[in-house]
């Protein structure tokens, strides 16, 4: 038996932002980042809204890109002493993600980070708020998951939590709060979006439900990413509807290995945060070859690349689809390795070891179709790091 989960209302089309004064409740908090959505009058429009529908309304800001255990804590302590009954996250994946987590300590002030870390061992939440979330990049699909990534900076690792119970009841999916975004922003979020769907598509845990959803995301990125990098609204909003159904598919499919090396290489490395999206455009290549390695992998990335137009035998769809990926990055100036990255090899050596057990280790690693040992994971790194193909 399998399980398919999804809020159970998504709003979509420009102006949908409007819903939120359709909720019921008494209080709102309304969880957000770093001042992007206050700079575009988003936040006071939201915050209007939430008053429309005759609910107090408090404000928790200032929610910092790949949020932390301590901005979770504190978040918690503001719901618990204002009781909220709806929480409401408006940003990028980081403030939704966070608020996800700060919901959970709200609820259950008991429970502990290590707990939580356990994957599908949250409590039964819902017991005092419901929870709304509201995308402003398109890429993470927190707003239709089951996960949410807290980074533990101490430790240098990101923890990607994962129940069903931190699905949002409420999704709103308005492109008019992605118009504003940076090139770069676009260009890693957006791959951040293929490789969602894509690690979905080839997951052992794939299924009726969640094919045609990653199928289908992947035609929208194959098709708007790069005119939405160069500024067309129109695929802009597209991108922001296939970010979305490749938030369903993967919520449920669950991922892979590339996710699993990005969460444990994003905080490791001195010389330079790995933008999530960023980790996962470079990351996604090696892994195809490797993973293709696997008859079934192999077949379910030839399909992919027929759907986006690429024919020939499995290994010229497989070839064909990793150069189409690739050719993506350099449009957008994403590089192919962590060495052009800038990551020390140094550094890098000496950490090597460690980041590729805590990889292996990762929740996402469990769904990759084909199994992987920390001695193989430092290969794969390896060939990352220089650039070099995979043939083991």
């Amino acid at each position: 038996m399998a399980r398919f989960t999804l809020p159970r209302d998504i709003y979509h089309g420009k102006g949908c932002l409007e819903e939120l004064k359709n909720l019921k409740g008494k209080r709102a908090i309304l969880v957000v980042g770093g001042g992007s959505m206050k700079r575009q009058g988003f936040l006071d429009k939201a915050v209007e809204y939430l008053k429309e529908a005759e609910m107090e309304v408090r404000v928790f800001e200032g929610v910092e890109p790949d949020p932390s255990v301590e901005t979770v804590m504190k978040g918690a302590q503001v719901m618990r002493e204002f009781e909220p009954d709806w929480i409401v996250s408006m940003g990028g994946g980081s403030p939704i993600d966070a608020a996800k987590a700060m919901w959970a300590f709200y609820e259950y002030p008991e429970v502990t980070f290590e707990e939580l870390c356990t994957p599908f061992n949250f409590p039964e939440l819902r017991t005092k708020a419901k929870f709304a979330a509201i995308p402003s990049t398109s890429g993470t699909a927190t707003e239709v998951t089951a996960f949410s990534v807290i980074t533990d900076y101490e430790k240098g690792i990101k923890y990607p939590l994962a129940d069903f119970n931190i699905t949002p009841d409420v999704a709103i999916v308005d492109p008019e709060l992605v118009e504003g975004l940076p090139a770069k922003q676009v260009a890693y979020t957006g791959m951040d979006a293929l490789t969602h769907a894509i690690e979905a598509y080839v997951s052992t845990l794939h299924c009726t439900f969640t094919d045609p959803l990653a199928i289908k995301a992947i035609q929208i990125v194959n098709s708007d990413l790069q005119k939405s990098y160069d500024g067309d609204m129109r695929s802009r909003e597209e991108m922001h509807y296939g970010q979305c159904l490749a938030g369903m598919a993967f919520s449920n499919a669950l991922l892979g290995i590339v996710h699993s090396m990005a969460h444990k290489t994003g905080a490791a490395f001195s010389t330079g945060h790995i933008t999530h999206g960023l980790a996962n455009a470079m990351y996604l290549p090696y892994v195809i070859s490797y993973n293709a390695k696997e008859p079934e992998a192999a077949a379910r990335y030839a399909e992919i690349a027929n759907a986006i137009g690429i024919t020939g035998t499995v290994e010229e769809c497989i070839e064909g689809l990793r150069k189409k990926i690739r050719s993506m990055n350099d449009y957008m100036g994403i590089p192919n390795t962590l060495k052009e990255f800038g990551i020390e090899e140094k550094e890098f050596k000496e950490k090597l070891a460690a980041i590729s057990e805590n990889a292996v280790g990762d929740a996402c690693t469990g769904s990759n179709p084909r199994t992987i040992d920390p001695k193989t994971m430092e290969k794969l790194f390896t060939c990352i790091y220089y650039g070099t193909e995979v043939d083991f």
